[in-house]
């Protein structure tokens, strides 16, 4: 039993409802404690049952001022969030689960999530149809593939015009379609093309067709993903615990915010606060909400799916103290990169930052949800906004009844994790103590190649020509000072452009980050109205595209009047899901392409994301920047980053006349006014009904309804991995690594996307090779994404990337060297060579292995490669986390150590013995076939992750559980 009983009291304004005591039970230490820690001390404290959480592990939370980072915790989130790429691995590794358990003689019926699960089908959208000419699509039905058509043009109006200002007021300069003044004569038909744009509102009961591109888009998301989604069906029947999210309802990050999260959980009468882990990298946005949660892989989340704790230094708090006001101009996107760059030189990484202080009261729940959803990108855990009567008038808008809002706020305070902004409120001790005048943010845009180098927007124009001047590395791109200003002419549509060096060819307000803020969206949409009634217009080559991160996104653009005139400048709905940002983009047309390439030119994608990873959006597109969307939209319209906002216009409009940034940029007065007027209440009502009722695709679906599920031996989707198939009832001691070979030799900053791409499949990829020998033609391919749940695809893509710099090699390129014959192949033909031969094989690896976004497969696919340990200078946390939770070893060299110090070429073989008494950050040493003996550091850093690894990772582990 739970030793901490006695603490349960009755709610004293609603007695019915329970709650564990823990200001009393803590009490003066509790105090102290941050808000943030408060939580892991409840969560403790609820869940202590002697075994999984042990009483000691609570008094040690509560100790945190002199036991933080020097003991590791537990902590029992309430519920667990996947998207698609990663959730439909984590399923099915649990009907794989299921199968080997029922082999060895287990009750399969018993495999079920233990804690509340949901999952968001929300990354298989991909940009077939834009508003440019419409892509040869892939024919996943396969027969005769017809030519598509270009779209259909717009359609006849839906409603009347307005009245017209000029037969009303008389006003010469009327822009309304009936031609009455001068500027009506000029644009009339221009306004009536506008006036006669469909209002795209899928939640109304409105008869308002939407575009053709999100239809087709759709249309073509369900083809192609068929088998994910039926697998997916059968999951949401056979399965206890867990809920799926159909597509085209949202992304992960955004339905958690707008429909999961639930501030204070009510189970049973008993309350307890709201906790989360997502396999999204964006799972830190719910912070905002004053909700703890973050984002952990795939492996760790199956293990949280079925009731184990995860495990975790108590944590260093950092108190980021907010003070002032944000400019006017400032976007949420400014203050995030300000946040960004403060926390980043503060070394928050393994860290919580929690915010105080009287500029957080100045912040929305919109403002505080960027910035916590930007902490990966800073390095640390999460970044908490305690509640407060911001978060509550907040709640009230998503829905919250009055009742729950007045049992939420009662709880939050007898618990002492409500935030007041009353003077005589005391402010929690912190680890240290980070200050951030909000007066003093301007905008800013980050890049070209990493999404911490900020440039101020009044600066961008000198800092991409000392990005040209500068030799090629982060931010350089060495071109020679006499072909700066080259030009190349391209026809394109019957007309002539010139492409130069800073020229945009892709601008995309995509479904990272912003979608969730309305300001920035809404301060898109009345930067394009204004362009557009000032006459000017976006190159027709430039890759335009909006991705929103659910129709709620789509429906306040919509009733505000903007939506039409985003589209007019191409910025067109084109589906609800992850497109450009995870490298899902339609090609550039191909004379653009020709002749980037043809000039060597320096082009730019600008993109309101966190990511920028170079090569991420497309292959000939060197340069890309994050920036606010209505930066994004502007720059579209300039149609290149060499210009100077104040000082040159973005280009001309009606009368010849010179139109500048400042001319059309929204005032702070007027998003507000249409914040309060669009952004109401009966959005998130509409969500949620729309969320619950799914779509008539998914509605119609068929999938089968067995216990275990029916694999089909010829999908290439769906594969029962091999994970399992040594599962025994023991677990057997590690096995020594002896005479390694070094599969591959990497640098510095290693990202996940290196790893395991999630893109599409090249066509001279191993993965294509074997998709191809299944009978599928290129187009059939689809995304490394979309095919996470078959084994045998993921891990030819593993290091497939184009981007690979492998040492032996010498070049970007996905190839190794296998040593005994000498040869230079694909990664995994080296790996399979190796395997055959059975001779291990590791890597060798500098700082920051595992940068970028949480993803599974990053260790699964090594792991099914053959790698038995990664030798590096430094991981990125959640990467060394799923290594081990695969059953590879994560050993660091010893600080000032690296492979050149050592004088290791790569091509020695490595043995490395693993005592039985294994114990963290135990000190290992590498015998080399050369003689040299070196150390290293075994980085496990608790008992728990050392008895996964000798499981084989926390799969096997789980499985044991069962037998």
């Amino acid at each position: 039993g739970n030793p901490y009983q006695p603490a349960i009291e009755a709610l004293e304004s609603h007695p019915e409802k329970k709650f564990y005591n823990v200001s009393k039970l803590g009490g003066a230490k509790y105090d102290t404690l941050p808000y943030s820690i408060r939580v892991l001390f409840e969560s403790s404290v609820r869940n202590c049952d002697g075994f999984l959480v042990k009483e000691a592990d609570a008094m040690n939370i509560l100790d945190w001022k002199t036991k933080q980072s020097h003991v590791e915790v537990p902590f029992c989130p309430a519920r667990v969030v996947l998207q698609d790429f990663t959730g439909i691995p984590a399923m099915v590794d649990f009907a794989a689960m299921r199968e080997a358990v029922r082999n060895a003689g287990g009750d399969p019926v018993k495999v079920n999530p233990a804690c509340p699960t949901d999952l968001t089908v929300d990354h298989s959208l991909q940009i077939d149809f834009s508003k440019c000419a419409i892509q040869n699509a892939p024919n996943p039905g396969g027969g005769e593939q017809k030519p598509l058509a270009r779209l259909s043009p717009l359609k006849p109006p839906l409603r009347k015009p307005p009245p017209c200002r000029g037969q009303s007021g008389g006003q010469s300069g009327c822009r309304g379609s009936c031609g009455a003044g001068e500027a009506g004569r000029s644009s009339g038909a221009f306004s009536a093309q506008i006036e006669n744009t469909p209002i795209l509102c899928p939640f109304h009961l409105q008869p308002v067709p939407e575009p053709e591109t999100v239809l087709k888009n759709q249309e073509m998301e369900f083809g192609r993903n068929r088998e994910r989604l039926q697998f997916f069906k059968w999951s949401s029947k056979v399965f206890e615990n867990i809920s799926i999210i159909p597509p085209e309802t949202g992304m992960a990050h955004q339905v958690n915010l707008e429909y999961l999260s639930r501030v204070v959980f009510d189970v049973k009468d008993l309350l307890h606060p709201d906790s989360v882990v997502g396999t999204d990298s964006h799972t830190t946005m719910v912070n905002g909400l004053g909700i703890l949660g973050w984002g952990v892989g795939g492996i760790e989340a199956e293990a949280v799916m079925l009731g184990m704790p995860l495990s975790l230094p108590l944590p260093h708090v950092v108190g980021c103290e907010l003070t002032g006001t944000a400019s006017p101009l400032a976007t949420s996107i400014d203050i995030v990169l300000s946040v960004t760059k403060h926390l980043r030189q503060a070394d928050v990484a393994g860290k919580f930052v929690e915010f105080f202080g009287s500029g957080v009261s100045q912040l929305s729940v919109a403002d505080r949800t960027t910035i916590a959803n930007m902490c990966p990108e800073y390095g640390a855990i999460l970044s908490f906004f305690p509640v407060d009567n911001v978060t509550l008038k907040h709640l009230q808008h998503a829905g919250f009844d009055k009742a729950k809002l007045e049992v939420t706020e009662a709880y939050l305070k007898a618990v002492k994790l409500f935030r007041s902004d009353e003077s005589s409120s005391r402010e929690p001790e912190y680890s240290q103590v980070v200050q951030v005048s909000l007066d003093s943010i301007i905008p800013y845009v980050s890049g070209p190649k990493r999404s911490q180098d900020r440039v101020a927007v009044n600066n961008m124009k000198s800092d991409f020509q000392a990005c040209l001047n500068e030799k090629s590395g982060v931010k350089g791109f060495q071109v020679a000072a006499e072909k700066q200003n080259d030009t190349v002419p391209v026809q394109y549509e019957g007309n002539e452009y010139k492409l130069s060096h800073g020229c945009v060819v892709i601008a995309a307000v995509i479904s990272c980050t912003n979608n969730c803020n309305p300001s920035v969206m809404l301060a898109a949409g009345l930067l394009a109205k204004k362009a557009v009634e000032a006459g000017l217009a976006v190159k027709p080559y430039i890759r335009t595209s909006l991705s929103p991160g659910s129709g709620m996104v789509t429906h306040y653009l919509s009733s505000s009047g903007v939506l039409p005139y985003l589209s007019k400048l191409g910025f067109e709905v084109v589906g609800y899901g992850c497109s450009t940002c995870v490298g899902n983009t339609a090609p550039l047309p191909e004379a653009i392409r020709n002749a980037i390439k043809q000039g060597e030119i320096i082009a730019c994608g600008v993109l309101s994301g966190t990511k920028n990873f170079e090569g991420r959006l497309c292959d000939c597109v060197r340069a890309n920047y994050l920036a606010s969307p209505p930066l994004v939209v502007a720059y579209a319209i300039a149609g290149t980053v060499r210009i100077d906002f104040d000082s040159e216009p973005l280009g001309t409009g009606f009368n010849g006349k010179s139109i500048y940034l400042r001319d059309i940029w929204p005032t702070r007065q007027e998003l507000h006014t249409v914040e309060e007027e669009c952004v109401i209440s009966s959005m998130f009502r509409e969500l949620k009904e729309k969320m619950e009722k799914g779509n008539k695709r998914w509605n119609l679906l068929e999938a089968p309804e067995s216990t275990l599920f029916p694999w089909d031996l010829k999908s290439t989707y769906i594969r029962c991995p091999s994970f399992f198939d040594k599962l025994a009832k023991e677990a057997a001691a590690p096995a020594a690594v002896e005479n390694a070979h070094v599969l591959l030799f990497l640098g510095d900053s290693v990202t996940t996307d290196h790893i395991s791409p999630a893109g599409s499949i090249a066509r001279s990829s191993a993965a294509a090779k074997y998709l191809s020998s299944k009978g599928l033609t290129p187009r059939e391919f689809n995304s490394y994404g979309a095919r996470r749940g078959n084994d045998a695809v993921m891990t030819r893509g593993t290091f497939a990337n184009i981007k690979l710099l492998n040492k032996f090699i010498g070049k970007p390129a996905p190839k190794t060297v296998h040593f005994p014959s000498g040869q230079t192949l694909d990664v995994f033909e080296a790996a399979e060579l190796y395997q055959k031969e059975g001779i291990p094989v590791i890597i060798l690896a500098g700082k920051k292995y595992g940068l970028g976004s949480s993803r599974d497969w990053a260790a699964k696919g090594p792991f099914l490669l053959g790698v038995k340990a990664v030798l590096a200078e430094s991981y990125e946390k959640v990467h060394r986390s799923q290594l081990i939770g695969i059953g590879i070893a994560p050993l660091q060299f010893h600080p000032g150590e690296n492979p050149t110090t050592l004088g290791l070429t790569g091509r020695e073989q490595f043995s490395i013995m693993f005592p039985p008494d294994l114990s963290p950050r135990m000190t290992l040493d590498v015998k080399t076939s050369t003689g040299k003996v070196f150390s290293v550091i075994a980085l496990f850093e608790n008992s728990m992750e050392i008895t996964l690894y000798k499981n084989g990772g926390s799969l096997n582990f789980v499985a044991r559980r069962f037998l």
